[in-house]
């Protein structure tokens, strides 16, 4: 039976796991921070609304696990700088629908470039295998325990 003393944080796989993704993400921050003045947040939306057309921000919330504090606020603030716009659903006046505005599919369209190369240059450093093996298991851990 392991001890606490026998915990070896730099092997425990979770903490791995986000060290990893938060070394990436800053790493690929800056395409969207510095040309857009975007934060992580906005700019999972945007690329939601990009790749899945127009949605709710329930709908982000729940494809992307965004919470919907941080959700409002990053929609909040693609409204101020014109890449979404939202329009009320008839059915259901609590809702609105999200949309990119021309200047958001710009900038979708950019940061798909940015993102597309970032991803290839990923991948170079790790191998075809090592992709294929890294993304399966990513995905079997991404379904619940």
């Amino acid at each position: 039976m392991l001890t606490s003393t026998e915990m070896d944080l730099s092997n425990f796989l979770p903490y791995l796991l986000n060290q990893a993704a938060d070394a990436q993400g800053a790493a690929f921050s800056p395409s969207y921070k510095d040309r857009y003045g975007m934060l992580q947040t906005e700019w999972r939306i945007l690329f939601h609304l990009g790749q899945y057309g127009d949605l709710t921000a329930k709908q982000i919330c729940d494809r992307a696990h965004i919470h919907k504090t941080k959700a409002s606020r990053g929609v909040s603030a693609l409204e101020d700088k014109r890449f979404v716009v939202r329009e009320e659903v008839a059915k259901d006046r609590r809702h609105a629908l999200l949309s990119l505005t021309a200047t958001g599919r710009a900038a979708y369209d950019d940061l798909s470039l940015a993102a597309a190369q970032f991803d290839r240059k990923l991948k170079e450093r790790l191998g075809g295998d090592d992709v294929q093996t890294l993304k399966r298991c990513l995905r079997a851990l991404m379904k619940n325990p």
